[in-house]
């Protein structure tokens, strides 16, 4: 049995790193390892948060320890935590490092753990170039990655840029596990019942939070096809906007598309997002740049068609004309590929291959490949 650590992303903050986090120490802990999470006592200055609240509404999980302790902005506190976990001297820590904004904390208290001379350190990277890049971003990865001993990256696209800051520490690829903690499937006429959607239309669904570089104005401009929108097709924007909104209604009024596309602009909790899956027939990603997303694992969850654009990892994860579409960032092309899904009644035959694909992204192969990772590290 080993002990391992987390520190990240947790209860009470609210998200896809939390819920990864939980989840993967979740399938850890089952394997008969001790785990702990210790998370945030503050993750982001008020002043730095776009969104409405970092804050979870729902309980903590019930199967896990979760300490909150880690303040990403004062070094103090990286020095007392850090100094705490070296004297328990785990097996593991793992972070999950997403933005150089967390370089400084994570950096630092990975070197300061690593004093004891028994504790490994791995890095589960969601992005270790930003999409959205600032100046000295790649210097703050740098002091981040020095001290880690090895790493899983979650695209190819990802393992590829590890390069840039190291070429010779053990690293593997695990692509993102299947988000399977939103509940089971509904049927569709009972999640358009729960949103107060009309039967008698067909929903595309752009979700998650707003940012530029997820292309919600290539969406838009796609769906001002006038083909897409006389196929009784609705477009559901849900999720915040963490990026001004009005440039996105300013290009809906240019379209005159206000009474065709749904905007949900808040955050949605977890025990809401079976509605919204559920309620719609593809879920569609025309991001312009990416690495991977969870939100095409929530798709594959409750097993939609999904529409992606080929940048980064997304063209790995979904098979072209099998279980959905993988085209360019570019409206004709996302508009021509819904198009032909709708024309042609796809849906039942994209959902039966993701169905079967699903079964290649488990958390049980995520804990195995950490395990694997441990032990290329213990042979060097």
């Amino acid at each position: 049995m080993a002990k391992i650590i987390f520190i990240g992303t947790s209860h009470p903050y609210r998200g896809g790193l939390a819920s990864f986090n939980e989840r993967l120490a979740t399938e850890i802990q089952s394997g008969g390892n001790s785990v702990r999470i210790e998370t945030f006592n503050l993750q982001y200055p008020g002043i730095l948060f776009p969104g409405e609240t970092q804050y979870s509404g729902g309980p903590a999980p019930g199967n896990l320890e979760i300490k909150r302790s880690v303040n990403s902005i004062w070094p103090l506190n990286w020095i007392k935590v850090a100094r705490r976990i070296r004297k328990e001297k785990p097996d593991l820590v793992i972070f999950k490092y997403w933005m150089p904004f967390m370089a400084p904390c994570f950096g630092t208290m990975a070197r300061l753990i690593k004093k004891n001379n028994h504790t490994r350190v791995i890095t589960i990277l969601d992005n270790i170039i930003p999409h959205e890049s600032r100046p000295g971003d790649r210097l703050l990865t740098g002091y981040f990655v020095k001290p880690v001993d090895g790493f899983i990256a979650m695209s190819k696209s990802v393992l590829a840029e590890i390069d840039i800051f190291d070429t010779d520490k053990p690293r593997l690829f695990s692509p993102h596990p299947v988000f399977d903690n939103f509940g089971e499937c509904i049927s569709r006429e009972e999640a358009l019942g729960k949103l107060g959607l009309d039967t008698t239309y067909r929903y595309i669904l752009f979700f998650g939070l707003v940012r530029e570089y997820k292309g919600l104005d290539i969406m838009i401009n796609a769906y001002a096809n006038k083909e897409l929108r006389d196929m009784n097709t609705r477009l559901l924007v849900v999720g915040e906007f963490y990026t001004p909104r009005g440039p996105y209604d300013e290009l809906i009024r240019k379209h005159g598309l206000e009474d065709e596309i749904i905007i949900y602009p808040h955050f949605v909790p977890d025990h809401e997002v079976a509605y919204w899956f559920c309620a719609s027939d593809i879920i569609a990603q025309p991001y312009k740049s990416a690495t991977q997303s969870g939100v095409t694992q929530i798709g594959y969850h409750f097993n939609k068609p999904m529409l992606v654009t080929d940048v980064g990892g997304l063209s790995e994860i979904i098979p072209h004309a099998k279980g959905g579409y993988v085209v360019k960032p570019d409206p004709v092309a996302v508009s021509e590929a819904l198009s032909d899904f709708f024309r042609n009644k796809r849906d039942d035959d994209f959902s039966r291959c993701i169905r079967a694909e699903k079964t290649k992204y488990s958390w049980e192969t995520m804990a195995k490949n950490l395990y694997l990772l441990m032990d290329q590290i213990k042979s060097r």
